[in-house]
């Protein structure tokens, strides 16, 4: 997870699935939440794992 990308779709600590929007210098990130596209402000330590094509399937 040291490797986030703008673009990443991630998965946090309690469930949230989102798209890496910014990556911000304090470790935190901005993620896109579907559907609405909601921006929220989480801990880079938040995020558990990276969500593949595999595991939305």
């Amino acid at each position: 997870l040291k490797d986030l990308q703008n673009g990443n779709v991630v998965l946090t600590s309690v469930g949230i699935v989102g798209t890496v929007v910014t990556i911000n210098n304090d470790d935190t990130l901005i993620l896109r939440v579907r559907p609405d596209n909601v921006k929220l402000q989480v801990a880079r330590s938040a995020i558990t794992s990276l969500v593949t094509e595999e595991k939305k399937t």
